[in-house]
């Protein structure tokens, strides 16, 4: 299977700032509406399914005291998708 970057950004930015983010993104999934990445020029927009495959992860990678830590989230649907599932998930 072939993966294709549609939109990519990495930076540093304060926690207030990716709770926004992560708040806006909420916001439109909830509502049901599309998600425009966008980024200088790039611009991508999203249109998820009513249910999508939701994966948490949380990693140390490194050595033990001195590695990295990371939390991963993401949101995975077949093109065409009307998505349909379960969940079971708490984050608190």
């Amino acid at each position: 299977m072939t993966e294709t970057v549609l939109f990519e950004i990495e930076q540093q930015s304060s926690l207030a700032d990716v709770a926004t983010y992560l708040r806006n993104v909420a916001e439109k999934l909830e509502s049901g509406e599309q998600v425009t990445l966008e980024a200088g020029t790039e611009r991508v927009t999203l249109d998820p399914p009513e249910t999508v495959e939701f994966e948490v992860k949380a990693e140390h990678e490194g050595p033990e005291g001195t590695g990295e830590l990371s939390l991963e989230l993401e949101l995975e649907w077949d093109e065409n998708s009307d998505g349909s599932g379960d969940s079971s998930l708490s984050i608190n």
